[in-house]
């Protein structure tokens, strides 16, 4: 059959869902049965996600023959009114090589885990979660609207909280699956309002229609659900701590994937960007404040994994910088080559050590280079600030998780209040008063009708 007249319809659709339909699958047997084999478990979402990454590849190479972009509509979802939910999916440049890149990526870490988490406990929930987030992420960069985005988006969100507390037993884990989560769930307010801007201004949040909307708060509202996501300040104490986590789910969402979405978000909205300046001007401050924090506290970092944290925040501020001044070719390749470079350095960490070791050991009559003398540059408190990563934890702890936190408890009382309110208001039934039981004479002399 002829490329140009391959299904592109069913291909497209068939990247997301693939790893979709082994997760619900898996999840009702592990729901229903109970957890099946390493060996089973991992044939089926390695298999779902070869077919995703075949379809992938076919999708791509249909768009390489079309003249220019490909728009797959797969119907309406749902609709109320004069409004409908529309399930489309978008492939062009940006998309294509996202698509590419997450599938390729997301393949080879569910074939490393499957050497890397043999025996542990949570094997089959890893990989449950593993096809649970191929899913949202290949939705979130294929994806045709807005809406669409939003989906794939909640969904990564959703299983990086939880791969972040993978080993609940442990306290620290948990600690920080809900500390992301609610950082998430505080900057997807954002999202969620750009969303229903963007409905309110265009009536629909295609990507193909947002040239012609000028519109200063829909793209801070973006920002700021990038800025979450992405862990850009002063959003950025809970990407260290999720590195509690398994090493192959920091590799693929806070090396390569995951931490990369904020970018692309912005990507994928710079029509809007280029009509608001101020946007962009937030987006270069931002990401700037993000990528000096970072490199600071990097240097004093004494642990492998939380040194590659504040290295992903470093670059990843960058490419907010570079987006904010326009430079998009150089972000999506700056996004790409980091993507790869970060998720070899993750999946290395644990062997970094020996690796150190072993280098020693060999150069044993050579002096080892120094790596502090740029922090014999720096002033004592300048460097005790970086030790303490500059108090942004509990800055944020002060000023914005507490201060959510009690907003929320009172908004909760004085609901509770006025549903007393309406309570007390409100006509109550009178109460029906049960039949009264023959008494023991009447029973003992029943009348004739009723006998």
């Amino acid at each position: 059959m002829p490329l140009p007249e391959l299904p592109v319809d069913w291909l497209a659709a068939a990247v997301p869902l693939s790893p979709l339909l082994a997760f619900f699958i898996l999840g009702a047997v592990m729901l229903l049965h109970r957890a099946p084999s390493e060996r089973w478990m991992a044939r089926w979402v390695l298999g779902a996600l070869w077919l995703s990454l075949a379809c992938a590849v076919a999708t791509v190479l249909h768009w390489r023959s079309q003249p220019g972009d490909v728009q797959v509509s797969l119907g309406p979802w749902f609709s109320s009114g004069e409004s409908s939910f529309e399930v489309t999916l978008h492939i062009d440049r940006l998309s294509a090589t996202m698509m590419l890149l997450t599938s390729t990526l997301t393949l080879l870490i569910g074939r490393f885990s499957v050497s890397y988490l043999h025996r542990e406990p949570g094997f089959a929930r890893f990989f449950l979660l593993l096809a649970m987030f191929s899913s949202g992420m290949l939705l979130l960069v294929e994806g045709g609207s807005l809406d669409m985005l939003f989906v794939g988006w909640e969904w990564v969100g959703l299983a990086s909280a939880l791969l972040i507390g993978f080993f609940h037993e442990r306290a620290a884990p948990l600690s920080a699956g809900l500390r992301a989560f609610g950082t998430y769930r505080l900057c997807d307010v954002g999202l969620l309002a750009g969303l229903v801007w963007l409905h309110h201004l265009a009536g629909t949040t295609e990507w193909t229609h947002l040239s012609a909307i000028p519109s200063t708060t829909l793209s801070l509202c973006l920002v700021l659900a990038a800025m979450g996501k992405s862990a850009q300040f002063p959003f950025s104490g809970w990407l260290p701590r999720a590195m509690e986590g398994p090493t192959p789910s920091s590799a693929l969402f806070y090396g390569a994937l995951s931490v990369h979405a904020g970018p692309y978000l912005l990507l994928r909205a710079a029509p809007l960007l280029e009509q608001a300046p101020l946007a962009r001007g937030a987006l270069v401050l931002v990401g700037l404040l993000t990528a000096l924090h970072a490199t600071l506290v990097w240097r004093v970092q004494t642990d492998v994994k939380s040194a590659l944290a504040y290295g992903v925040l470093t670059q990843v501020g960058l490419m907010f910088a570079e987006v904010g001044l326009g430079l998009y070719t150089l972000a999506l390749f700056h996004l790409v080559a980091h993507a790869c470079l970060r998720c070899l350095q993750l999946l290395r960490a644990p062997s970094a050590l020996r690796d150190v070791q072993a280098r020693r050991a060999a150069l044993r009559d050579t002096r080892a280079p120094s790596i502090v003398t740029v922090h014999r540059w720096l002033p004592t408190r300048l460097y005790r600030f970086a030790l303490e990563r500059f108090a942004l934890e509990v800055l944020t702890e002060r000023w914005l998780v507490k201060p959510v936190l009690r907003l929320g408890h009172r908004l909760d009382e004085a609901e509770r209040r006025w549903m007393d309110v309406l309570d007390a208001g409100a006509p109550r039934p009178v109460p029906v008063q049960p039949a009264s039981r023959p008494t023991e004479s009447a029973s003992s002399n029943p009348t004739p009708g009723a006998a």
